[in-house]
């Protein structure tokens, strides 16, 4: 096996094994705490411009298939785990899960200590590095960490957003007989999707409950997306620093007051920036699937997906334009928001899931009955 490092910022060195792409990448180191769906997350636009840490220890033991894809392709930067397994065992694999990165050219560094990288993040912070297969030059590695732009001030939306509009027509898709899974629905309400770095199991869930879905690139205007004639407008998720959307923010605003609005994880914090609020950096960001989340009008405790490394400031949010709805129980940070007097509602969480528990998919039926409302 060839040797692999990952380097940090600070200076911290893993030194382990190389599967994957013989190459070097870098990126915002980051950790998710899901035990399955791998593949999902590697698929996931909101990754792009990070290496991920898995906390699960071991990796690949079920291969790669079709209908895990969360885009067209892999986003993260370089992957980084305890063991991963070159034996695959599962009747829905299509491949390896490390000949699908290397078609990629995405590195994967295995055989270290996740947990102590794991603590070493949450202690520290998550922080810059570079994974390579290719160098053995620690020195040269930290230096290159060093020197690699902060994820704070970056838009990698726009990077990752489709360039032209679409639709999609595709509902969620049973992974067994066994499973029961609604088809499309009655696709009454026509909704207009920015793509943020949006992920195929958002869209799935759209026309599952019943909508019919146009996707636009993420600089569509206002005028775009009302040109569409659209019974509502959703917000995806997406990678990156929010604060610099202000454009993007701008157009949202102008739907507001014309249009059911629903928003989710980067397009919550969109949301929140055209309601006047203002987001920050976390220390180590929420990625994974086991987030408590609390429902303050339910009572009750949802658990969650979750992938974001920003959040919206409570304090910026005035409480005559929109209430907080939902909170999260580790840190308290905002979870969702709703307007005061408008349809217009968003969560920081992912309730599509793929990975993760489907605790929150009513609040595509809640989208629904929105749309229904505003109609009538």
């Amino acid at each position: 096996m060839n040797p692999a490092i990952l380097a940090l910022e600070d200076g911290t060195v893993f030194e382990g094994r190389a599967f994957g792409a013989l190459t070097e990448r870098s990126g915002e180191v980051v950790f998710n705490t899901s035990l399955t769906g791998y593949q999902e997350i590697f698929t996931d636009p909101s990754y792009a411009g990070q290496i991920v840490v898995l906390t699960y220890p071991q990796i690949g033991n079920y291969g790669a298939n079709d209908g895990d894809m969360e885009s067209a392709r892999p986003f993260i930067e370089g992957l980084a785990v305890r063991d991963f397994s070159p034996i695959v065992s599962s009747w829905r694999s299509d491949q390896a899960a490390d000949a699908f990165l290397k078609l990629y050219n995405i590195p994967i560094i295995d055989s270290i200590d996740t947990r102590k990288l794991v603590r070493h993040l949450r202690t520290r912070g998550v922080m810059r590095g570079v994974l390579s297969s290719i160098s053995t030059d620690v020195k040269g590695l930290i230096e290159k960490a060093r020197n690699i732009p902060s994820m704070a001030g970056l838009d990698l939306a726009t990077r990752v957003s489709t360039s032209n509009l679409y639709t999609w027509d595709s509902p969620v898709e049973p992974c067994s007989p066994s499973e029961r899974v609604r088809g499309a629905g009655s696709g009454a309400h026509h909704v207009v999707a920015y793509d943020f770095g949006i992920k195929r199991n958002i869209l799935r869930r759209l026309v599952t409950s019943g909508c019919r879905v146009t996707v636009v690139p993420s600089g569509a205007t206002a005028e775009d997306v009302l040109s569409l004639n659209p019974d509502g407008v959703f917000l995806s998720n997406g990678p990156g620093d929010p604060e610099p959307l202000e454009a993007q923010a701008a157009e949202v605003r102008k739907l507001i007051g014309k249009k059911p609005v629903f928003g989710i994880c980067l397009g919550h914090q969109i949301l929140g920036l055209a309601m006047g609020g203002k987001t920050y950096k976390l220390k180590f960001g929420h990625r994974g699937g086991n987030h408590p989340v609390l429902n303050r009008k339910t009572n009750k405790v949802e658990i969650t997906a979750q992938n974001h490394g920003f959040a919206v400031d409570p304090d910026s949010i005035s409480e005559h334009v929109a209430e907080i709805t939902h909170v999260n129980l580790n840190d308290q940070t905002v979870e969702g928001l709703r307007h005061k007097s408008e349809p217009v509602f968003c969560v920081q969480y992912h309730p599509e899931a793929a990975p993760g528990p489907h605790d929150s998919l009513y609040l595509f039926d809640d989208f629904m009955a929105l749309m229904q409302e505003h109609r009538q």
